[in-house]
């Protein structure tokens, strides 16, 4: 007998795997229907009993879903016992019990006769499931771990007969549909006899009795589900404006989600503000979803608006906001919460709360708080009931009215008079429910209740725009069903989640006008405050000695103004105590204090710290305590730059430490000031236009080559409006004359009416939406107490630190003191290479102790070998040296300063007037002491000052103010400001008007562009640094480098190049000499690191170096898996060792014996297995009786004989686990061809827009190549990629290309490639690609370009030997090709030229070689 049975119930248990005890985990059974049958199918009785409730009610949800509801079953139930033991006689008559999903009936049934404390054998009897038993047979894709997912039974049903039922969810027509498909199960040999108890020839019977498909049993289904006319989706509200509102009160939004409900909203606060004011709204608030990142700019905004803000947060509630597991069966269940702060008490404890659900709750990106913190924290904070989903509302659709009303009462008990009832009329009918029992419990707790609209989207227009968004958040398509379930997606039911006008939302509440009313109330309550403050400085503990932090400033600049300038002279006193006067008067004494603290405490940490960074480069007192390593004074820096009196704000010392570093101070500043007062600051991603089409056309399904198309026209940090929305004449204002066709045709696509169309206008929506949060780089706030008190706070799974809720844009705005902790490589390069230089040459060297006037070191600014240093290593700076030749650290600066876009027009200028080629004109001689430095020109924003200051008799403070000015082109300013000057000019120093305009001219002119000396000094000098060590201690230097650059493949390429120019031999990794970073030989040689090889762990390097320095080079690789540490050093670190040639020193082995295999092991392994026998064999070894140790002695395994890897091999091998060649290169044998016959390299791909229209030839290799691909139109083509010396590049060739050149597209060819740098062919794309010209083999150049060798004499050194010698070596060497000799007498200034007329050359490596080994003559070809 099989009994086949199913549920219906008031919902979901919350937990599945809960003990069937839990009553209040599992929901209560509404309706049990049954059938049962004999094993042939035949029905033998049939029960549908709806459960009469006792002590509870049937939730909405549930409602919804089977049609019964509380009323119903009240009217037509059955005693639960009565109905339990009837099915209890029907279970006790079956032998299987059959479901689809049983597992979810069964514990329903079982706790029900818990519950009523009667035994049943239900929980125990043998089950058959139709949805698992059908899986595979359903065969549905996109099941877990790849399989076939579940079916529903209305998709078996339909499987199987090729038809729907009616009244799904409804117990009776689920029993009917299951048993038909079992028994069509069992018919077809789905459910096999043995899963039934059955013989396998049952199956025959069954079909003998069943031959035709299962008939559904003939048993009334009554219907409980009324139909649905139309989708919940399609559910509009149509407000009608012949209805007249009820009341004339104010109406203002308090549910509003903004931008910062991170892609759930497109609300931006300044459309927010003006729709508010343009509607007359007096008030407004913002409730962003578990955060308060707008907080700040909401409260600005509105104040300038004159509309009072209402700071507001929904909270995520969870029952336990510590617990942080969760199952699929007892999933995070949590419920918003709306708040609202009335005053600026209530803020801070809105604050508080957001920032707990961060630091304590946060779990899968929600900030979850719980009953137990709340009420802690609810003074001068409103709650609202909240939407649909709140937790009253909830409980009322899907667990009773009961419960919810306890919920209710726990609220109103936290809250008392601050608790409002919100209703809500978006068109959903679980609204009317949820409306309709929260009116009940106003009445019956006097309550008030408020009217709000829950605010997604500011124009109704916009529910596409924000569908579309949901879409984006989720990785959807919007043409997915809305919905629950598989195949469908998440989406709001309609469009009316908009910020609807006073007036629609009066007659929306026409019936219940105290729903508005009660908001004018409430927004009475609300008082105005502003969120600005202050700088909040932490309290800096002094020693008891001084009285004031101003006193202990001052102590310590004098004390080390003495180790800094060894004589305080006058000037230096007076500079000294100018600065600490401004520093007291302004009241940021504890500043410098806070500065110098952390700054001296990395120095006794070993961190480097830099020179200073800004205008904070320009205070004495902050050089003379440590803060900064540049004195101002001689630098003829000014203090006024950094820190204004006239203007008074916070002052801004960045600090740059070595990016090893820069964690340790940031670790020393978070233990002295605590964990709660120290954080990162928090950065927004926004949608910029590009990514805002790509996301949208993602979403809308357009193709991605359309879409990477159209984005690409939108020239590079453009906004949308300006190109749509601008007049035809304004365009040229806004976008360069290379950008307008591009700009023409997204004009043509947004007034059209394509697809592309559409996208375009949804995308200049959600343009600026906020898609995700980061860490700023290295901005740290320290507070004086508890941050929470003051901002909230956020976490990240990036960062121990905690994390502000608002940005640097008003992070300093809100009171906090901010500092950059900025991690500089460049002070790490220092670092390391003076580290190897004491190591190497025993000599300590001191950076701030580096002479500025070395003369190697300018030599190699003069020659332009800058690769590698700092600040001028790029091609246009070092051909501006090379020019320049630079003399003095004056000259650098300059330099520095004038090498950016717009001051770059006056580099030759500079040049010129430096080397006597133009003559130096200043603009008054009063400012020859000013301008003499940089020849005249002003250069730096301190020459405006000075200018200001010298002529007209400006403050330096009141001449920072005029530099301002004219830097922001503040016009209005600026006309006062010229006024100002040349009466200034005329009272000090009779300077005429007209000769003080054109002076002011030049001041604008200049100050656009004038760049800070302060900070260009700083810099300047650390560039200095770097550039004396690479120019004094070559390989050190370099070495150093290539450490800090050793996760950029690209870069360690580039920079194993630049030491190869310099003559310095890189050498790859050897286990007896290598370290974890590249390091330097005795020989002057660079070794490479292990700890650039893949594969290779810190741990393993730091094993096979100790062992190394404790019991001295390792003679075999047998002496080295004896000795080291094998659980630190596994096979995959031994295997990539043997690859990348860490062994290459070891005597009678070469790389290719380590990989040999010899019965299914290879040599290295054997290698492996013999040191770690070595290593147990010692280590179990006894003391004998007599004292003795004994230890069995282990053979070594022999060397195998196999062949060496050609170099090709070898090579490739390297690049395998290092990313490049290290012991060579395979164009290293074209040597002559790539010096002689190209022009270029493929680094110019790297930026194509500065190389644009270039054409080049370079040699490379193809490192992988793929042909006889093809397009989506059938189209062959081919894919492959180039190296050369100094960069790869992926290339594709299509059409005539491909048949023209596919010969030589393969896996290592050495090829000589001709290409130029272009705009793509077809219309309108301004995008630009690398155009192979031509392509031909390496080894046919030589013989095809070469026609003539030039041989070169110096006549000192011509002799009758050497001509001899040369003679010998031409003839070993015969050929084709020409042979000329050039004889030069330097001395006289002549030169011959004779050529050989019988005899030529071949021109082969070993010709090439001989003739580099005579380093009397030079030679080239052609």
């Amino acid at each position: 007998m099989f009994l086949i049975f199913d549920t219906e119930t008031t919902g979901f248990p919350r937990n599945k795997k809960a003990p069937l005890t839990d009553f209040d985990n599992w929901p209560r059974m509404v309706q049990i229907a049954w059938q049962l049958h004999d094993e042939f199918g035949k029905l033998i009785d049939a029960q549908d009993y709806i459960i009469k409730p006792e002590g509870y009610d049937i939730p909405y949800s549930a409602e919804k879903v089977h049609g019964i509801s509380t009323q119903k079953a009240i009217d037509e139930g059955h005693d639960l016992a009565k109905v339990l033991d009837i099915f209890n006689e029907a279970i006790k008559k079956s032998k299987y019990l059959v479901g689809h999903n049983i597992a979810f009936d069964i514990p329903i049934v079982g706790c029900e006769y818990l519950r009523k404390e009667i035994e049943s054998p239900a929980v125990k009897m043998p089950t058959l499931d139709t949805q698992l038993t059908s899986t595979n047979y359903c065969a549905i894709p996109g099941g877990f771990g790849g399989g076939f997912k579940w079916p529903k039974l209305a998709e078996l049903h339909f499987k199987l007969f090729k038809e729907n039922f009616d009244e799904a969810h409804n117990a009776t027509a689920d029993v009917v549909a299951t048993t038909r498909s079992f028994f069509e199960l069992v018919r077809l040999n789905v459910i096999t006899p043995d899963l039934y108890g059955k013989p396998q020839n049952f199956i025959e019977e069954f079909r003998k009795v069943n031959p035709n498909p299962i008939a559904p049993a003939e048993v009334e289904v009554k219907q409980q589900v009324t139909p649905k006319k139309k989708q919940e989706a399609d559910i509009t509200i149509e407000i009608d404006e012949s209805v007249k509102p009820t009341t004339t009160a104010a109406f203002a939004h308090l549910h509003v989600h903004s931008q910062y409900s991170v892609l759930q909203s497109t609300v931006e606060i300044k459309s927010l503000i003006k729709k508010a004011v343009n509607d007359n709204m007096k008030a407004v608030s913002i409730t962003d979803s578990g955060n308060m990142f707008n907080a700040f700019n909401f409260v600005s905004q509105a104040l300038q608006n004159d509309i009072l803000p209402i700071v507001g947060c929904e909270l995520f509630l969870a029952k336990d906001r510590t617990v942080q597991k969760f199952t699929k069966d007892n999933p995070d269940r949590r419920f918003s919460l709306p708040l609202l702060a009335k005053n600026k008490a209530g803020y801070h404890n809105l604050t508080k709360l957001s920032s707990i659900g961060y630091i304590e709750g946060l779990y899968a990106g929600f900030p979850r708080i719980d009953k137990e913190v709340l009420p802690k924290y609810t003074e001068n904070l409103v709650c609202l009931t909240g939407g649909l989903d709140a937790e009253v509302p909830w409980l009322i659709l899907n667990v009773g009215e009961a419960q919810a009303e306890e919920a209710f009462e726990w609220y109103l008990e936290v809250f008392g008079e601050n608790l409002y009832i919100e209703l809500q009329r978006h068109g959903l009918e679980e609204e009317l429910r949820v409306n309709e029992t929260l009116l009940k419990f106003s009445q019956k707790y006097n309550v008030p209740y408020i009217a709000t609209n829950n605010v997604y989207y500011l124009e109704k227009e916009n529910a596409e725009a924000h569908d579309i968004l949901l879409c984006v958040k989720d990785g959807e398509h919007k043409s997915t069903e809305i919905g629950r379930g598989r195949g469908k997606r998440y989406g709001f039911p309609n469009h009316e989640f908009y910020f609807k006008s006073q007036d629609e939302m009066r007659k929306l509440f026409t019936d219940l006008p105290e729903a508005i009313e009660n908001i004018e109330k409430l927004i009475a309550k609300f008082e105005r405050y502003d969120l600005k403050r202050d700088i909040l400085l932490p309290e800096f503990d002094i020693p008891k000695e001084f009285a004031t932090e101003d006193d202990y400033l001052k102590h310590l600049t004098f004390e080390g103004a003495k180790k800094r300038y060894k004589e305080i002279t006058p000037e230096v006193e007076d500079r000294l105590n100018h600065e600490l006067k401004i520093v007291k008067e302004m009241g940021f004494p504890g500043y410098f204090l806070i500065v110098q603290d952390f700054t001296s405490e990395a120095r006794k940490m070993g961190v480097s710290v830099g020179p200073g960074r800004g205008s904070a480069a320009g205070s004495a007192v902050a050089f003379s305590i440590g803060i900064t390593n540049i004195d101002p004074i001689k630098y003829n820096l000014l203090f006024e730059r950094f820190l204004n009196p006239e203007r008074v704000s916070m002052p801004d010392i960045d600090i740059d430490f070595d990016d090893e570093g820069r964690v340790k101070v940031i670790d020393f500043v978070l233990k002295k000031y605590g964990y709660n007062q120290v954080a990162q600051i928090i950065t927004y991603g926004s949608m910029a236009a590009k990514s805002a089409i790509r996301d949208v056309a993602r979403v809308m399904e357009l193709p991605l080559s359309e879409a990477d198309r159209i984005a690409k026209l939108i020239p590079d940090f453009s906004k949308l409006p300006d190109i749509f929305r601008s007049e035809e004449k304004e365009l040229k204002d806004k976008f360069r004359q290379d950008h307008m066709d591009g700009v023409k045709q997204l004009r043509e696509i947004y007034n059209g009416n394509t697809p592309a169309t559409n996208i375009l206008k949804e995308a200049e929506i959600l343009e600026g939406s906020i898609r995700n949060t980061g860490t700023h780089a290295c901005g740290i706030i320290i507070t004086p107490d508890d941050m929470t008190k003051f901002i909230p706070v956020s976490t990240s799974k990036d960062s121990d630190l905690l994390i502000t809720q608002y940005d640097n844009k008003v992070i300093e705005d809100a009171g906090m003191l901010k500092m950059d902790f900025l991690g500089l490589k460049t002070l790490t390069i220092i670092k390391d290479a003076i580290a190897l230089i004491e190591l190497k040459h025993v000599v300590k060297i001191d950076p701030d102790e580096i002479p500025l006037g070395d003369e190697k070191t300018f030599h190699l600014y003069q020659k332009g070998e800058t690769n590698g240093t700092f600040q001028f290593e790029s091609g246009g700076m070092q051909k501006n040296l090379k020019q320049l030749k630079p003399t003095n650290i004056e000259d650098l600066i300059a330099m520095n300063a004038l090498y950016r876009p717009g001051p770059m027009q006056f580099i030759d200028t500079f040049i010129k007037r430096k080397h006597g080629q133009e003559e130096v004109v200043y603009p008054h001689e009063l400012l020859i002491p000013v301008l003499k430095d940089t020849y005249g020109i002003m250069v730096y924003q301190e020459q405006i000052m000075q200018t200001a200051q010298v002529l007209a008799g400006y403050s330096l403070g009141e001449a920072d103010l005029l530099r301002r000015a004219m830097g922001k082109k503040k016009m209005d300013v600026m006309q006062q400001q010229r006024q100002v000057f040349k009466e200034g000019a005329l009272k000090h120093h009779d300077i005429p008007a007209e000769k003080s305009d054109e002076i002011f001219d030049v001041m604008i002119k200049f100050a656009e562009y004038g760049f800070n000396k302060s900070h260009s000094a700083a810099y300047s000098v650390v560039a200095f640094q770097t550039a004396y060590l690479k120019a004094n201690y070559p390989a050190e230097y370099m070495a150093s480098v290539l450490t800090n650059n050793m996760n950029d493949i690209k870069k360690v390429s580039f920079f194993m190049e630049e030491c190869k120019r310099m003559g310095i031999k890189v050498l790859g990794p050897d286990v007896n000499e290598s370290v974890l970073k590249f390091t330097v030989n005795q020989e002057g040689q660079i070794r490479f690191g292990l700890g650039a090889i893949k594969g290779v762990g810190e741990n393993a390097v730091d094993a096979i170096v100790k062992q190394r320095e404790e019991a001295g080079p390792y003679k075999s690789i047998f002496d080295l898996t004896k000795r080291i540490d094998l659980r630190a050093s596994n096979k995959k670190t031994l295997e990539a060792l043997a690859l990348a040639g860490g062994y290459d020193s070891f005597t009678g082995t070469h790389r290719a014996m380590f990989f040999h295999d010899e019965g299914g092991t290879t040599f290295l392994e054997k290698a492996i297995k013999f040191g770690a026998k070595h290593q147990e064999s010692e280590n179990s070894s006894q003391v004998s009786l007599f004292g003795e140790a004994s230890a069995v002695s282990i053979p070594e395994p022999a060397l195998p004989i196999c062949e060496e890897w050609g170099t090709i091999q070898k090579l490739k091998k390297e690049k395998e686990v290092v990313g490049i060649f290290i012991t060579g290169h395979p164009l290293d044998d074209y040597r002559l061809e790539i010096d002689n016959f190209t022009n270029g390299n493929l680094g110019y791909l790297e930026d194509m827009e500065a190389n644009k229209n270039r054409e080049f030839t370079t040699a490379a290799i193809i490192t992988s190549a793929q042909i006889d691909l093809t397009t989506k139109t059938g189209k062959p083509y081919g894919r492959f990629i180039l190296e050369d010396y100094v960069s790869s590049y992926e290339c594709l060739l299509f059409g005539e290309d491909y048949i023209k050149f596919r010969r030589y597209i393969g896996k290592d060819f050495m090829l000589f490639v001709k290409g130029r740098i272009q705009e793509k062919p077809w219309k309108g794309n301004t995008d630009l690609e690398f155009k192979i010209v031509s392509l031909e083999l390496l080894t046919e150049i030589r013989e095809k370009m070469a026609k003539k060798l030039t041989i070169k004499f110096r006549l000192p050194n011509l002799t009758e030997d050497k001509i001899e010698d040369i003679e010998n070596l031409l003839k070993i060497e015969e050929g084709t090709c020409r042979v000329r000799f050039s004889i030069v007498d330097v001395e006289e200034n002549l030169k011959a030229e004779l050529y050989s007329k019988s005899k030529g050359v071949n021109l082969s490596n070993n010709l090439i070689e001989e003739l580099n080994k005579r380093h009397y003559l030079e030679f080239d070809l052609n």
